[in-house]
Protein backbone atom coordinates (compact mmCIF):
# COMPACT_ATOMS: atom_id res chain seq x y z
CA UNK A 1 0.00 0.00 0.00
CA UNK A 2 2.75 2.37 0.79
CA UNK A 3 4.33 1.77 -2.39
CA UNK A 4 1.58 2.55 -4.43
CA UNK A 5 0.69 5.86 -1.92
CA UNK A 6 4.23 7.16 -2.63
CA UNK A 7 4.53 6.44 -6.38
CA UNK A 8 0.82 8.25 -6.87
CA UNK A 9 1.50 10.87 -4.69
CA UNK A 10 4.38 11.92 -4.91
CA UNK A 11 5.94 10.08 -8.31
CA UNK A 12 8.75 8.57 -6.21
CA UNK A 13 9.72 5.06 -7.16
CA UNK A 14 12.44 2.31 -5.59
CA UNK A 15 15.66 3.25 -6.21
CA UNK A 16 17.15 0.21 -4.06
CA UNK A 17 16.08 -1.88 -2.29
CA UNK A 18 17.83 -4.47 0.75
CA UNK A 19 16.43 -7.67 2.34
CA UNK A 20 17.41 -8.85 5.34
CA UNK A 21 16.45 -11.82 7.56
CA UNK A 22 13.86 -10.14 9.65
CA UNK A 23 13.13 -6.68 7.68
CA UNK A 24 13.70 -5.30 4.59
CA UNK A 25 14.84 -1.44 3.73
CA UNK A 26 12.80 0.56 0.31
CA UNK A 27 14.61 3.70 -0.84
CA UNK A 28 12.52 5.58 -3.07
CA UNK A 29 12.93 8.26 -4.78
CA UNK A 30 12.70 10.39 -7.99
CA UNK A 31 14.81 12.32 -11.10
CA UNK A 32 13.06 15.48 -10.10
CA UNK A 33 13.96 15.53 -6.13
CA UNK A 34 17.40 15.30 -4.38
CA UNK A 35 16.45 12.69 -1.44
CA UNK A 36 15.07 9.98 -0.73
CA UNK A 37 12.71 8.33 1.53
CA UNK A 38 13.42 4.89 3.36
CA UNK A 39 11.00 2.40 4.44
CA UNK A 40 11.17 -0.40 6.82
CA UNK A 41 9.34 -2.97 6.50
CA UNK A 42 9.49 -5.34 9.64
CA UNK A 43 8.63 -8.85 8.65
CA UNK A 44 5.96 -11.15 11.08
CA UNK A 45 4.92 -8.62 12.44
CA UNK A 46 1.04 -8.94 13.61
CA UNK A 47 0.01 -5.38 15.45
CA UNK A 48 0.26 -1.78 13.58
CA UNK A 49 3.02 0.26 13.99
CA UNK A 50 2.78 3.23 16.53
CA UNK A 51 3.93 6.86 15.31
CA UNK A 52 5.56 7.23 18.11
CA UNK A 53 6.40 10.86 19.63
CA UNK A 54 9.22 12.66 18.18
CA UNK A 55 7.58 12.68 14.59
CA UNK A 56 5.72 15.60 13.47
CA UNK A 57 5.81 15.26 9.76
CA UNK A 58 7.41 15.48 5.85
CA UNK A 59 7.14 18.64 4.16
CA UNK A 60 7.36 18.91 0.25
CA UNK A 61 7.09 21.60 -2.20
CA UNK A 62 5.09 21.88 -5.28
CA UNK A 63 4.67 24.53 -8.32
CA UNK A 64 0.79 23.87 -8.09
CA UNK A 65 -1.03 23.85 -4.79
CA UNK A 66 -3.81 23.59 -6.05
CA UNK A 67 -3.59 21.16 -9.16
CA UNK A 68 -1.92 18.53 -6.78
CA UNK A 69 -4.78 19.17 -4.41
CA UNK A 70 -7.58 18.42 -6.93
CA UNK A 71 -5.49 15.39 -8.09
CA UNK A 72 -4.83 14.09 -5.39
CA UNK A 73 -8.22 14.00 -4.33
CA UNK A 74 -9.29 12.66 -7.56
CA UNK A 75 -6.95 9.35 -6.87
CA UNK A 76 -9.15 9.42 -3.77
CA UNK A 77 -6.27 10.15 -1.33
CA UNK A 78 -8.53 12.64 0.58
CA UNK A 79 -6.03 15.74 1.09
CA UNK A 80 -7.49 17.64 3.69
CA UNK A 81 -8.83 21.80 3.23
CA UNK A 82 -5.91 24.38 1.98
CA UNK A 83 -5.06 26.84 4.71
CA UNK A 84 -2.96 30.12 4.29
CA UNK A 85 -0.82 30.84 6.87
CA UNK A 86 -0.02 34.41 7.31
CA UNK A 87 2.03 36.64 9.68
CA UNK A 88 1.46 40.24 10.56
CA UNK A 89 -0.69 40.41 7.15
CA UNK A 90 2.22 39.13 4.96
CA UNK A 91 1.77 35.24 3.60
CA UNK A 92 3.77 32.91 4.92
CA UNK A 93 2.57 29.40 2.95
CA UNK A 94 -0.38 28.00 1.40
CA UNK A 95 -0.57 23.94 2.42
CA UNK A 96 -2.41 20.97 2.90
CA UNK A 97 -1.93 17.74 4.87
CA UNK A 98 -2.49 14.00 3.37
CA UNK A 99 -1.90 10.83 5.31
CA UNK A 100 0.10 7.81 4.11
CA UNK A 101 -1.72 4.04 4.93
CA UNK A 102 0.51 4.11 7.95
CA UNK A 103 -1.03 7.24 9.49
CA UNK A 104 2.09 9.44 8.58
CA UNK A 105 1.36 13.06 7.91
CA UNK A 106 2.50 15.16 4.66
CA UNK A 107 2.53 18.64 4.51
CA UNK A 108 2.28 19.72 0.54
CA UNK A 109 3.27 23.33 0.16
CA UNK A 110 3.08 26.07 -2.39
CA UNK A 111 6.94 26.29 -3.86
CA UNK A 112 8.35 29.91 -3.41
CA UNK A 113 9.78 31.97 -0.83
CA UNK A 114 11.80 30.04 1.42
CA UNK A 115 10.05 26.73 0.49
CA UNK A 116 11.68 25.45 -2.41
Amino acid sequence: RSLDFYRNAFGLDVADRLDFETFTLIYLSNAEAGFELELTVNKDRQEPYGLGDGYGHLAVSVVDLDGEHDRLGALGLNPKKIVEFNRDGSLIARFFFIEDPDGYKIEVLQRGGRFQ
